[in-house]
């Protein structure tokens, strides 16, 4: 609109009291300018605001070419990409087979479907995904076969190079001596403890009245010696204390007797009898000759008699080895013999008094169900136990591993900070 044939403007109108408040001073002109806005959208097609988002919006589902071209200009696709992305005109073969519809050849039996409808080809090739296949079974190693790598076999290094001649050669790794050797069981009997070890009768979830009271008992009878023991060593400490208070106040008793002795001013330095003591002499030459002489005598005889055992010993090294190999002979029999014994007799809480290590092996856990905890279903019982524990310590009792305490706050390197004084060392030029 022209701004020569609008109306007056007002723009700021504080009161409409006045003469100039009238209504020719009144400013239409945004008014104005929406109403031709309004025109010009009519006149194209129509309100932008009373359309709907599908007449005002489209959607772009091929894309734009210029853009794709552009991209491919800048990242080419794979040859591979490109062959499957070839799609041909002709449809594919359907070949599905229909029931009741054959093309006149008879299978033979051994391509014939199973019952379940599944061939064999796609029988085996299930089994492979769901068991792993090839890529689990390759690195299991049987009993009596040998591995292909050995981890302790000297490794070819092969020509040192000259440039490198003055470092030191790196040594082969060697396998230590034990693992030639059988691991050594704690049992206290010899015999051979298994992987899993069968559970006694009365541990079960519904024994038998006599298996279960017979273990009851059994484990009452050791709890109460555990009790007894502990008793022994509270009264032994209770004793130990009222001596050692005892002996506390024997003593306050001897330092007041000394005190009430210095107030009366005794001395032994006082007395005659100190007067007629007499001095000890000094010792002759010949005195001293002799008792160097015989002093010399003593360790010669010690000497002799050492030399003498120490050949007796030599002579009967022998029979120490007889001795020591028939020990063998028989304790290998012994493992032999026992070793085919059932699981049932092998009580694996009763151990040897030397272990491997320091450290003592942990207590096995009470297998033993109370009378108010017996349940008749298998649905009201509660998970009990801990199978990596039972077979964490069924490996430190079989001897496969050193029993050790977790280390909780590990010992940090001490390190020493010194302040080097090279900034003494100058030289003055001259």
């Amino acid at each position: 609109m022209d701004r020569s044939t609008a109306p007056p403007q007002q723009h700021k109108q504080p009161s409409r009291k006045g003469k100039r408040a009238w209504r020719k001073n009144v400013d239409v002109s945004e008014v104005q300018e929406g109403l031709e806005v309004v025109r010009e959208e009519v006149i194209h097609g129509g309100i932008i605001a009373e359309k709907s988002s599908d007449a005002l919006f489209t959607l772009d589902s091929t894309g734009s070419a210029n853009i794709q071209n552009s991209y491919n200009k800048i990242h080419k696709p794979l040859k591979a990409d490109q062959i499957l992305a070839q799609r041909s005109l002709v449809p594919a073969i359907d070949c599905r087979k229909r029931s009741g519809v054959t093309d006149g050849i008879v299978e033979p039996s051994s391509k014939r479907r199973k019952s379940n409808g599944i061939s064999p080809q796609e029988y085996e090739r299930l089994k492979i995904r769901a068991y792993g296949g090839e890529a689990v079974t390759k690195d299991i190693v049987k009993a009596d076969a040998i591995p292909k790598y050995d981890p302790w076999a000297e490794e070819n290094i092969g020509v040192q190079d000259l440039r490198f001649s003055y470092l030191e050669k790196a040594k082969p790794v060697r396998a230590p001596k034990s693992l030639t050797e059988a691991p050594i069981s704690l049992l206290g009997s010899a015999k051979v403890m298994p992987a899993v070890i069968k559970p006694g009768p009365g541990t079960s979830y519904n024994p038998i009245f006599e298996d279960w009271n017979q273990l009851l008992t059994e484990e009452g009878n050791k709890e109460v010696k555990v009790e007894k023991r502990r008793r022994q060593q509270a009264k032994a400490e209770a004793e130990l204390q009222a001596r050692i208070v005892e002996a506390q106040n024997e003593r306050v008793d001897l330092l007041t007797e000394d005190e009430s002795a210095w107030e009366g001013i005794e001395s032994e330095y006082e007395g005659a009898e100190w007067l007629k003591k007499r001095r000890p002499e000094r010792k002759t030459p010949a005195e001293r000759n002799k008792v160097n002489r015989r002093k010399e005598a003593e360790r010669q005889a010690k000497r002799d008699m050492e030399l003498k055992r120490r050949t007796q010993q030599a002579l009967q090294i022998k029979a120490i080895a007889l001795q020591v190999h028939s020990r063998d002979a028989t304790k290998n029999m012994a493992i032999a013999t026992t070793g085919d014994s059932s699981d049932e007799e092998i009580d694996d809480r009763m151990l040897r008094r030397r272990t491997l290590g320091k450290n003592a092996l942990p207590a096995k856990p009470l297998e033993l169900v109370l009378p108010e905890e017996l349940q008749d279903s298998l649905r009201l019982l509660k998970p009990e136990g801990n199978l990596l524990g039972d077979r964490f310590r069924n490996l430190m009792v079989r001897g496969k591993i050193e029993s050790r305490k977790p280390i909780s706050q590990p010992k940090k390197a001490r390190r020493t900070y010194t302040e080097k004084w090279t900034y003494k060392d100058f030289t003055v030029s001259a």
